[in-house]
């Protein structure tokens, strides 16, 4: 500690053809190598861009890099920086920071001898800089002698705050441009929802709520006639609980998820911390699940709760599971160390049959339990027939439509989020995600609100499902997205990369629409029992 050293021999190794052709794959796919210190990530500074003051930092570094030639050269010098903070009440010292610049070096030697390896381009006095020797290629029969050499460097920065120079985002004009263009998106909407509310249903109503003659049903016009047909239980009503019950659920781990790191619970230095939350508030939160599920279960009068219980302890979460699993086992037949071991996975199991399912069954015991919710109108017998619609409040038209705005609420975060992921780059910023969130949920509520109102104004009452599926899609466009950046950003070349890819984000895509369709749904839920409540029905 606090020691330099200059050019140390690690090793020496001789290449052969298998190993040839690995390095030549890892160095085409930028396979990056990470190192941890005092847990601190190593990290290569990047040059900043002209004008910035925030440091840039790349996490872990490459294999090595091919040139215009197509030849490959491997980084087997390493140069290291370590930062430390000294202790003003002991002469103890704490790392603050963990850095590295690559090279590739073609060493000459003489004699070679494994117990003391020495060699004339790498001794005490020589300082190593990138581009000062001739690079050291990848080639059959090739040896390769790995080095380093460290510095230490005293830092003002304090332990407590190590990390913020890891985290902090150069982009943060970029996050506020986002959040100000989903407000404008908000305002707009909210706009929309505002003359809904004030100056078309409330005007409405009141004209309604004076009409005595017995012959006003033939002057009726517009979202009234149908009040007798809005309460109507869907087709598949059974599986429209489930996806809100488990959206529910969703809902309840995004935001205590997000709270707790805001809070700074959940601190990066604590690998696997965000993840391991994550889980555990899901197996947690299956209690709501099951609450909601039952409860609008028997507000369709549903009988069969048990299979309902069962689909929401198993559908979601056994389509999840059967998808991570067969990608966890593309990764073990590639032997990567980035495969989830046996052992996690048997504890993932004794998490969702332990507790998530015995949760979901006592919140499902427990909605049906209390009393049903009751329909402000009661429902006719025979359905109304729904006239023909208009090219643009057909289904698929309008569904599709609803989520583009749900989706450009988010879709600049989702970049960051995606870069983050795929890039080897930090994020945490969880304040703007927190205020994107937010935005989302009204977002996906307002627009849901306005599309169903059209809906009912034109007769149309099935508007449970389309509820659900308006706010939905916009998993659709979260998904398109994921295909245009794996095109136009990633450079993957392997078929079992591309499938780990967009495996994974048939996951997120999947979540989100799950999320996003359960705000969606309660707020038209909301809505349309407001308006019907509201208005005398004789």
């Amino acid at each position: 500690m606090r020691r330099d050293e200059s050019c140390k021999i690690v090793c020496r190794k001789k290449l052969s053809q298998e190993a040839v052709k690995n390095f030549k794959e890892k160095i085409d796919d930028e396979y990056r190598v990470n190192m941890i210190l005092d847990n601190l990530p190593v990290v290569v500074p990047r040059q900043t861009r002209e004008g910035s003051q925030t440091p840039s930092f790349e996490h872990g570094y490459r294999v090595g890099y091919k040139l215009k030639d197509d030849k490959y050269y491997i980084n087997n010098h390493l140069s290291f920086k370590v930062l430390y903070h000294e202790d003003q009440t002991s002469p103890d010292a704490r790392i603050v920071g963990f850095h590295v610049i690559p090279s590739s070096i073609k060493h000459e030697y003489g004699a070679w001898d494994d117990a003391n390896p020495t060699a004339q381009t790498c001794n005490a006095n020589i300082k190593i800089t990138p581009g000062s020797h001739t690079p050291q290629e990848v080639a059959p029969d090739a040896y390769v002698v790995f080095s380093y050499d460290v510095t230490f460097e005293a830092s003002d920065i304090i332990w407590a705050s190590r990390w913020d120079v890891y985290l902090l985002s150069s982009d943060s004009q970029i996050h506020w441009f986002s959040i100000v263009n989903s407000l404008m998106i908000v305002l707009f909407l909210s706009g929309m929802v505002a003359m809904i509310m004030m100056r078309t249903l409330y005007k409405d109503i009141a004209n309604y709520n004076q009409l005595d003659n017995q012959d006003e049903a033939q002057e009726e016009t517009g979202w009234k006639l149908v009040h007798g047909d809005v309460f109507r239980p869907p087709v598949h009503s059974g599986l429209l609980c489930v996806y809100v019950g488990t959206g529910v659920q969703f809902f309840g781990m995004t935001l205590v998820t997000m709270m707790f790191a805001l809070l700074g619970f959940l601190s990066p230095a604590n690998r696997g911390g965000l993840m391991t939350a994550m889980v555990l508030l899901w197996v947690f939160m299956g209690v709501l699940a099951g609450y909601t599920s039952s409860r609008l279960y028997k507000m369709f009068k549903g009988t069969e709760w048990k299979k309902i219980t069962l689909k929401t302890a198993f559908m979601f979460p056994g389509i999840i599971f059967a998808v991570f699993f067969f990608l966890n086992a593309l990764i073990w037949g590639e032997k990567s160390s980035g495969a989830v071991p046996f052992g996690t996975m048997f504890a993932l199991f004794l998490l969702w049959f332990g507790i998530s399912v015995p949760l979901v069954f006592v919140g499902s015991f427990l909605g049906f339990k209390q009393p049903a919710i009751e329909d402000p109108v009661k429902t006719n017998k025979i359905p109304r027939q729904i006239p023909e619609q208009a090219w643009y409040l057909q289904p698929a038209f309008a569904i599709l439509a609803g989520g583009i705005l749900p989706f450009g609420a988010v879709f600049i975060e989702l970049f960051f989020i995606l870069t983050s992921i795929w890039l080897n780059q930090f994020y945490y910023i969880f304040g703007f995600l927190f205020i994107v969130f937010i935005i989302l949920i009204v977002t996906c509520a307002e627009i849901t609100i306005v599309l169903c109102y059209f809906q009912l104004c034109s007769e149309d009452y099935h508007w449970w499902w389309r509820a659900y599926l308006t706010a939905g899609s916009s998993a659709l466009y979260l998904f398109a997205y994921a295909i245009f950046y794996f095109f136009n950003k990633l450079e993957i070349t392997k078929l079992v990369s591309g499938i780990l890819y967009f495996g994974y984000m048939l996951i997120i895509s999947y979540a989100f629409f799950v999320l996003t369709g359960t705000i969606g749904f309660y707020a038209c839920f909301w809505f349309v029992r407001k308006i019907y409540a509201s208005v005398k029905i004789d």
